[in-house]
């Protein structure tokens, strides 16, 4: 079965609670097919035209993050439950990440808890940043710790905050470069402090082939010595530790250059659905077997690995 890790959902009530928290870009995800109703069910259309057999749906994002524990939690509440009703009725067709009430670690790890055992989410959604803060910053060891203990899916998508320079967001390229930036840097964090060999349960899942990851890892290689001695292992090691969904616009050379540099088996199908939608929707599954990548390791990349990996299948 297809399953598509990388698929946005969010309702216009979850929008206005995030707002309240701070966020200041709601307005631009409204409308946009990432809904219920007439969108859920183009949605469901566009899954079977695409031969899509299910998707993993996250808020990210629209993370709720910030203003205060108690308000952020009950955001996360919120849309968790809202989450696993969608899932409880459409159990073949959606599973769901959970969101986190960060930066503060213990509601978060309460709410992951509540989510993973009780709601039944098949993992936990975290924005590369929260807040501006580094997801490797020393506060937040307690919640790699608890996921680390539970061999839990770590799903890592950018903020969009243009990787926190002008030089990006006065340019207005905060998702045409931003975002993917915010995907190397993010894991090249979790590379240098070692997060993948001190947490080696976690199954972390970078979006957008990792951004830059691919073509950086000999660099990273002879480099990291004297820029990062406390390093413990080699990037392209610590790379191989880590997933990657397969969002690359259906741009060939870069998902060769993924398979290339990380194996086929640390891919996984992605779409970015809305803002892939209709034919590009479709591009996002199709580029996939019309890469030139053997037979075997595409019919990997576009169904086996996301199975294994979440434990969901035709019978999941």
């Amino acid at each position: 079965m297809r399953i598509d890790v990388h698929a946005h959902y969010w309702t216009d009530d979850y929008l206005d609670l995030v707002a309240k928290l701070g966020k200041t870009d709601t307005g631009t995800q409204r409308g946009i097919g990432a809904g219920g109703g007439a969108e859920l069910d183009e949605r469901l259309r566009l899954m079977d035209r695409a031969g899509v057999g299910m998707q993993v749906l996250s808020a990210a994002p629209q993370l709720p993050y910030g203003s205060g524990p108690q308000q952020a939690q009950a955001v996360a509440r919120f849309v968790n439950d809202q989450y696993a009703e969608l899932v409880s009725s459409y159990h073949d067709r959606f599973r769901a990440f959970a969101a986190t009430p960060m930066p503060y670690v213990d509601e978060s790890i309460a709410e992951m808890s509540r989510a993973l055992d009780e709601l039944g989410m098949v993992g936990v959604v975290m924005n590369t940043t929260v807040l501006g803060q580094a997801l490797v910053d020393p506060s937040f060891e307690p919640v790699f710790a608890e996921l680390d203990r539970r061999g839990a899916v770590l799903y890592l998508h950018p903020a969009g905050n243009s990787a926190c320079t002008p030089l990006i967001k006065d340019f207005s390229l905060t998702w045409m470069v931003g975002a993917p930036l915010e995907d190397t840097i993010s894991a090249m964090q979790l590379i240098t402090r070692g997060i993948p060999s001190r947490y080696p349960k976690i199954k972390i899942i970078n979006s957008h082939l990792g951004g830059a990851l691919p073509m950086l890892l000999q660099r990273a290689d002879d480099q990291y010595a004297w820029e990062y001695p406390p390093t413990p292992e080699a990037p392209s090691v610590a790379a191989r530790r880590m997933w990657y969904d397969t969002v690359g616009h259906g741009h060939v050379p870069a998902l060769r250059c993924a398979v290339e540099s990380f194996g086929a088996d640390r891919l996984v199908l992605g779409t970015d659905f809305p803002y892939e939608a209709g034919d590009v929707f479709v591009r996002a599954i199709d580029y996939i077997s019309a890469s030139g990548i053997p037979a075997d390791q595409a019919e990997a990349i576009l169904e086996r690995n996301a199975m294994d990996l979440l434990g969901v299948g035709s019978g999941g």
